[in-house]
């Protein structure tokens, strides 16, 4: 129901679009729509589909406006959709200081940083269409009062499964088996030498949040020898009990037991480039990387040379920075690996949750309704009650990666942290 629901409205609404010559898709107001007594300008950046947009489950792409135009138009609201957010011609630098609202997706990320948040007098909410708001300047949006939200929970599903294939995707060596086939070629024993079982082995994970967890349960049929986790607190005894997990407090310690690591903590201070070469050193030499957090979080150089080693067998993620990956990116020539485009969070099924996610943050924005806690990552000036506390009790090495960004920012130059276009 809710698939034709967005069907139908994506589809009235295509015939009421005014396309600019940038390609910037704005609203063409109902002749008799009701107007809203404070009408709202909502900016969205998300990516080109092409003929893909024939699928109309494809919500977060330029051409299907995650499924909102006709519900923002019956209420008034003007509604900006553009793919262009590099340079300082951007149509994210050319609408963003009209925005009340800026909606952008961590697949396409428009980059709200210090700067911007500045040129932007009206905004006062900006919105992830997905999970992770990493690419919004947090101590920027807090000193000029604009929340900051997210759609939590929409697509963690769809992350840990994509990090369970890649997994496998790694330990079976399917990328080259797969390579000779595409080639024509038939050679048994080039990729029998490097494939191996997940029963018995120790697979850890960097963060055990909703994505982690989710990991760990979907790794119990494989019977692996041990599963191990690290975060910022311990899980309940309970949890971990139901999981069959074991904590490590140290990231450091725990890469050295396992055979795979998977990252599933998100980006701040404390965990931007936090898998340099020093860490990647304490990994059992052979070991395997996943990551579908943040590219970010591992040094691009540090990847590249620890697979050139064999420090690392192989290396896999759909996460790059910046994001899209230019043509000469490291990652994508480098060997051993199994990267794809940042996908793992925006199958069709999740894309029907964000988008639903985002139509009801935006309904409580325009009503004055408080937005759902687990949403909420800066609001009123400050960070949301649960990031606050938990940066206060890390102590591991990645800790205090809030409070880390907070007081970074009191000196940074112009308070930008590091978001950049």
């Amino acid at each position: 129901m809710l698939a034709n629901s967005f069907r139908q409205l994506s589809k009235a609404a295509a015939s009421r679009a005014l396309v600019s010559q940038s390609g910037v898709q704005c609203l063409a107001p109902f002749a008799t729509a009701a107007q809203p007594s404070d009408p709202k300008t909502i900016l969205a950046i998300l990516y080109k589909a092409g003929s893909a947009s024939e699928e109309k489950r494809l919500l977060g792409c330029v051409e299907n406006e995650l499924g909102l135009r006709e519900w923002l138009e019956s209420q008034g609201h003007k509604y900006i959709v553009t793919d262009s957010k590099e340079g300082k011609d951007s149509d994210l630098d050319k609408y963003l200081p009209e925005a009340d609202i800026v909606i952008t997706t961590p697949f396409h990320p428009g980059y709200i940083n210090a700067e911007r948040i500045a040129k932007a007098p009206k905004l006062k909410l900006a919105l992830t269409a997905g999970i992770g708001s990493d690419h919004v300047d947090l101590p920027a949006a807090a000193e000029h009062g604009v929340t900051v939200a997210e759609i939590t929970g929409s697509n963690v599903v769809s992350v840990a499964e994509h990090v369970v294939m890649m997994i496998l995707t790694l330990v079976r060596n399917y990328m080259p088996a797969h390579k000779q086939i595409i080639a024509g070629d038939w050679n048994v024993a080039q990729i029998a030498k490097d494939a191996f079982d997940l029963e018995d082995k120790v697979v850890g994970t960097v963060g055990a949040g909703r994505i982690g967890q989710r990991v760990l349960q979907r790794l119990a049929g494989f019977d692996c020898k041990e599963l191990l986790y690290t975060d910022y607190k311990q899980l309940p005894a309970a949890l971990e009990k139901s999981l069959n997990c074991r904590y490590v407090k140290d990231v450091a310690d725990l890469v050295k037991e396992c055979d795979i690591v998977t990252i599933n903590a998100p980006l701040h201070k404390g965990t931007e480039h936090l898998f340099n070469t020093e860490m990647i050193g304490n990994f059992k030499k052979g070991s395997y990387l996943v990551n579908t957090a943040r590219g970010k979080i591992c040094e691009t150089q540090a990847v590249v040379d620890a697979l050139e080693s064999g420090q690392l067998r192989g290396y896999a993620g759909d996460v790059w920075y910046p994001q899209p990956a230019p043509k000469d990116h490291p990652w994508r020539s480098m060997k051993n690996h199994a990267m794809t485009p940042h996908y793992s969070g925006t199958t069709l099924d999740a894309q029907m949750r964000y988008a639903a996610g985002t139509k009801d943050v935006l309904d409580r924005f325009f009503n004055n309704k408080p937005l759902k806690k687990d949403d909420v990552i800066v609001e009123g000036g400050k960070m949301a009650a649960q990031y606050d506390a938990a940066a206060k009790d890390r102590n591991m090495e990645f800790e205090s990666g809030w409070e880390k960004v907070k007081s970074a920012a009191k000196s940074a130059v112009g308070g930008n942290q590091g978001v950049t276009s």
